[in-house]
């Protein structure tokens, strides 16, 4: 029973033990902490205009919660979007919302006509 070790206390020790691995700056590493790789960021000259208004957008000032469900194809797919352009799926939704009104304007007609029949 003394021998039998969790999950969590076997990767505490694997932490805790100094390793003779360095990084480039010569620094020894720990065991479990070797530096990540060097992201290299694409040139912002041939970005969509799509992105640019993406990453533009500003949600900072959005508090309302909306609970959403999207089938997992596109919930994977938010999320590859996500790793690949570092851009919150949260702030991908709110932008897809926001221009899904902006450029059907029916839409906004459909709750003009339901708000003018609710109140009679």
């Amino acid at each position: 029973m003394e021998n039998m070790k969790s999950l969590a206390d076997q990767l505490r020790e694997q932490l805790v033990k100094p390793t003779n691995n360095k990084d480039k700056t010569g620094v020894p590493v720990k065991a479990g902490m070797q530096a990540k790789p060097e992201k290299k960021v694409k040139p912002n000259e041939s970005e969509p205009a799509i992105m640019t208004a993406l990453r533009n957008y500003d949600n900072s000032l959005n508090k309302s919660m909306v609970h959403v469900r999207f089938d997992e194809k596109t919930v994977r797919t938010m999320n590859q979007f996500k790793m690949a352009t570092q851009v919150d799926v949260t702030k991908l939704v709110a932008f897809a919302v926001t221009h899904l009104f902006e450029t059907c304007p029916e839409l906004k007609i459909i709750i003009k006509q339901f708000i003018q029949n609710t109140e009679l």
